[in-house]
């Protein structure tokens, strides 16, 4: 073999490395001009943007805007659901008008709904029984533990309901377990109630129909019960409840609702035993429902309530509670009328509940223990998918699942601030910091819109007939407020040193720079995996149920970004984030959540006709401010990904730009009043009220004009012309809420009522407690003046105890014995709400248990006792008020809120 020369070979040994050297410079001269130009194309970026927009609002529209065919008599068939059928039934009904509890007009739909189901029995399967009750229910006191009727006493007495059980002949057990159907005829005052709750009705009335022909193969019976005195305080369902025979049989409620008109009827409530719910995700064509719902009602920020919390909380039975909501904003006005029904609306429940009930009318698991029932640690969490799947999975599996979730991804950020060492710390706290100024200035940018706006409108929510106007006022500014939150936390990421490369010295300044830009892109990104992630940790904690969605945005873009981008080693440097990564991390998530996300805001908007509950109570902003901080809380949390995005785009300026020309041209368009606030569709919730005052030192009698919508009344009170004094010292107690903003009318003649009408509160008797008892009993006679709807205030700071008797003889029914408990915001005083039919007593009997303790009673400068007794009756003065009211402007009607006619009354402390 040839040796090579030793001088030679040391040469050749020396190539390489400066060949290598000169490699390597080459390289980063490469690197460095492959890494110059970091940016992203804007063309890009918009396009991503669109694609998810687009996306979105497809996802919405499938969700809840794809309705069913609805069928004839002829295409559905005897066993089958015909909508067709189901609307003349609402047609009917809705032709009665108005129908509250005691007016002859509830009378005729309770003839209606009785013809109608005894058609029903006799068509019926010569195989099936069909017995129908007309109930009529004694006196009785509901007394809620939870929620919109917390802590008052809800009394009723001579309530009609119309029972019917429909069950097979030859199963001998079928009577003793029932499956309860349920929904309420009666109306508010202020509404012919199509969509709340005459289309439930409809529903109910098809589904008696199609089970009557197919009950044969049944094990089970199914009762549907047809209830009043709903609008009242829920009091149909607690008298069926507490009084009538088969209700002992019930081990499963369905309770149908309306929170609008028309749409698809979704399920916001549902247990607390998982069966019904997982039956009903089984058997269902068109499953709807999201848990999200439900916890928002259980929480208390819907303020409403249903006969579902009866059937729970009373008798202790599981279930569902279904509603429409689309339309919210015609809830209990003018406008909840049937052409706002969307054909297939009732196609779509009428198909559902019948599938439900078909399965578990034949099953033979129904529950039968009410123990098992009430339990909770095993609830279910449901949503469903496009409204074609539902998912449903119950609490202790979801625990496990979140918590290995958690664990998994704590260890992840554990071995990597240890691979990565300090520089790695820092990072996770300024990514920390990123989602914490993303959605401080997101909110901060929103509320601020929210408070511009009553000062250049006229109305404080001037996007009530036009919810799109939403997405320039609040969706645009948060945005820009997360854009801008974002930027700062990207600037100082930038400046941060890595360890990827802080020690390579021969890097240019340039190509550091544009390095440090790609990493803290890298961050942001990861950012929302942190913000997601301690979300999910707070829902676990609390055990709420939509905590599905922490992990629904916290899972996929982690598995995307770890298997598109994640390095194993830090020495790789970063590259720009795919576009891929974005797509792949946001696809689940918005095919899971968008549609409830957007259905969410939607009710929301909605909702602020009748946001101030108690009229001038809250500022005129609050309204605006709840919106925009629940649209800047979406944004902020579910744009993460994407804005992360935009800080290397060359659109970043022009975004901004547009944003902020979007939102300038939306308060623009407030301010100029060219797109009204209200329109004769979407009316502005106002009630006018003839109040007789006689619980001063003279009697007065005038109207009162307020309104549940956040705003003032100058504009309809100088269109009305009849001498209005609005403003916040024309205070008024209407016994259940006290208006701090209205609009009084001068003293009026006494025309439209007289005295006979006047409420009468008079001490008949007093005497000192039994042995050891030293309070004083202080009896005292109630006279409601003809009036079968009164609300009644004790002032618990003086009474201790108190009992009521329904009529004056010794023989009627004494209720309510026991402590009286201080109904909920109502400083001191506890609540008797009472509603009747036509042959309710008007005379009553109070007996008040005295408190200890006479410097407290020295003191004491307010009424004992107050009261206001209600009539639908229209006066004249209030027909006059009513003519001229703005065609924008509706009447609205609620439990607590007067008719169009108010006594006023109260009974003065003595010693």
């Amino acid at each position: 073999m040839r040796k090579r020369h030793p001088k030679a070979a040391s040469d050749s040994s020396s190539e390489p490395s400066s060949s290598t050297q000169q490699t390597d410079n080459n390289n980063d001269v490469l690197l460095d001009k492959k890494v110059v130009d970091v940016r992203r194309s804007g063309k890009t970026w918009f396009s991503v943007l669109i694609l998810i927009i687009y996306s979105s609002w497809a996802v919405y529209n499938h969700q809840h805007g794809n309705l069913p065919r609805p069928l004839t008599a002829k295409q559905a068939g005897k066993r089958g659901f015909s909508e067709i059928q189901a609307m003349k039934h609402v047609t009917a009904l809705t032709q009665f008008g108005p129908h509250p509890v005691s007016s002859d007009a509830l009378v005729h739909a309770l003839e209606y709904v009785l013809g109608e189901v005894e058609k029903v029995k006799e068509t019926a399967h010569f195989d099936v029984d069909v017995n129908v009750d007309f109930f009529e229910s004694k006196s009785g006191v509901n007394r809620l533990v939870g929620g919109l009727f917390k802590g008052k006493s809800l009394v009723y007495s001579d309530i009609s309901h119309i029972v019917v059980r429909i069950m097979p002949k030859y199963e001998s057990e079928a009577g003793e377990n029932a499956i309860l159907v349920s929904s309420h005829i009666d109306t508010v005052f202020s509404t012919g109630g199509a969509g709340d709750c005459s289309s439930c009705v409809a529903v109910m009335l098809e589904l008696a129909r199609s089970v009557s022909q197919s009950a044969h193969g049944f094990k089970n019976s199914v009762i549907f019960l047809f209830n009043t005195g709903e609008e009242e305080g829920l009091n149909g369902a607690h008298s069926f409840i507490t009084q009538h025979p088969w209700s002992s049989t019930v081990r499963l409620a369905v309770d149908l609702e309306a929170m609008g008109a028309g749409g698809k009827s979704a399920i916001f409530q549902a247990g607390p035993s998982p069966w019904a719910i997982e039956n009903f995700a089984m058997a269902a064509k068109y499953p709807s429902g999201q848990i999200m719902g439900q916890d928002l009602f259980t929480s208390g920020v819907i303020k409403s309530a249903t006969d579902f919390q009866v059937y729970r909380e009373v008798a202790g039975l599981s279930g569902l509670d279904f509603a429409f909501a689309d339309n919210t904003a015609v809830y209990h006005t003018k406008n909840d009328k049937i052409e706002l029904i969307k054909p297939g609306s009732l196609q779509h429940l009428g198909e559902n509940m019948l599938a439900f009930l078909i399965r578990v009318g034949s099953s033979s698991d129904l529950p039968k223990d009410k123990t098992v029932q009430t339990s909770s640690s095993d609830a279910a969490i449901y949503f469903d998918i496009l409204g074609k799947y539902m998912v449903v999975y119950r609490q202790n599996f979801a625990t496990m699942m979140y918590v290995s979730v958690i664990m998994q991804s704590m260890l992840i950020w554990v071995m990597s601030c240890l691979m990565g060492g300090y520089p790695a710390l820092v990072s996770v706290m300024l990514s920390c910091l990123s989602f914490i100024l993303a959605w401080i200035f997101s909110v901060a940018f929103s509320v601020a819109v929210a408070f511009i706006l009553p000062w250049i409108s006229s109305s404080p929510v001037p996007y009530a007939s036009y919810p799109l106007m939403t997405i320039g006022l609040f969706v645009s500014p948060a945005v820009l407020g997360s854009i801008s939150g974002q930027h700062l936390a990207f600037s100082f990421l930038r400046k941060k040193p890595s360890n990827r490369n802080s020690n390579n010295k021969e890097l240019s300044p340039r190509l550091r720079d544009n390095l440090a830009k790609l990493e803290a892109e890298r961050w942001l990104f990861k950012a929302g995996f942190i913000q997601w992630f301690v979300l999910l940790v707070f829902g676990t904690y609390y055990k709420l149920g939509s905590t599905y969605l922490a992990l629904v945005w916290l899972v996929p873009p982690a598995f995307a970004y770890g298997l598109l981008e994640a390095t194993l080693t830090p020495i790789r440097f970063p590259k720009p984030l795919k576009l891929a990564t974005l797509v792949i991390s946001l696809a689940v998530p918005i095919l899971v959540s968008a549609g409830g996300f957007i259905r969410l805001a939607g009710t929301l908007i909605g909702m602020l006709i009748r946001f101030d509950r108690n009229p001038g109570g809250t500022p005129e902003w609050l309204g605006n401010v709840v919106v925009a901080v629940v649209i800047a809380t979406f944004v902020s949390l579910t744009m993460v990904y994407l804005l992360a995005y935009i800080h290397l785009s060359g659109s970043k300026r022009s975004i901004v730009t547009a944003l902020c020309i979007i939102t300038a041209l939306s308060l623009a368009l407030v301010a100029s009043g060219f797109l009204p606030a209200f329109t004769e569709d979407t009316a502005r919730a106002v009630n006018v009220v003839h109040v007789v005052d006689t619980s001063g030192e003279e009697q007065a009698s005038f109207i009162s004009l307020f309104s549940n919508t956040p705003g003032n009344l100058n504009v309809e009170a100088e269109q009305i012309k009849e001498g209005f004094r609005c403003g916040r010292d024309n205070k008024v107690d209407f016994v259940s809420f006290e208006t701090k903003y209205s609009c009084v009318s001068k003293k009026d003649a006494e025309v439209g009522w007289d005295k006979s009408d006047v409420p009468v509160l008079r001490v008949v008797n007093e005497e000192k407690g039994g042995e050891g008892d030293e309070r004083r009993i202080i009896g005292v006679s109630m006279e409601t003046g003809g009036s079968s709807r009164w609300i009644l205030g004790i002032d618990m700071e003086v009474v201790e105890d108190f009992t009521l008797q329904v009529g004056e003889e010794e023989e009627d029914e004494e209720l309510m014995i026991g402590r009286g408990e201080k109904s909920s915001g109502q400083e001191g005083w506890h609540q008797i709400q009472f509603s009747g039919g036509k042959k309710a007593p008007t005379k009553f009997v109070l007996k008040l248990y005295e408190k200890k303790g006479d410097e407290r009673k020295k003191k004491m400068q307010r009424p004992v006792l107050k009261l206001r007794t209600d009539f639908d009756r229209i006066t004249p003065q209030v027909k006059r008020v009513l003519e001229r009211l703005p065609t924008y402007c509706s009447q609205f009607g609620k439990s607590t809120s007067p008719f169009t006619l108010a006594f006023l009354a109260s009974l003065p402390y003595t010693k």
